[in-house]
């Protein structure tokens, strides 16, 4: 396999992987609410669309394979 089919492997491999964080994310934001800590709550939901603008970079990387 030549060296940007690996890439193109890994790439698409972490954006996956980036997927499964930003529903962790989101989903212990949800949790941390009710715990009386909104702060860490919004904390949660940032880094939940950081990654997504981060995936969104992953994507286009992919598309210039």
């Amino acid at each position: 396999m030549d060296e940007l089919k690996k890439l193109k492997r890994l790439l698409q491999y972490w954006l996956e992987h980036n997927n499964e964080h930003v529903q962790l994310y989101r989903d212990w934001a949800e949790k941390a609410s009710p715990l009386d800590n909104r702060e860490l709550s919004e904390i949660l939901r940032r880094l939940s669309n950081e990654t997504e603008k981060l995936n969104r970079l992953f994507e286009e990387a992919i598309k210039r394979i």
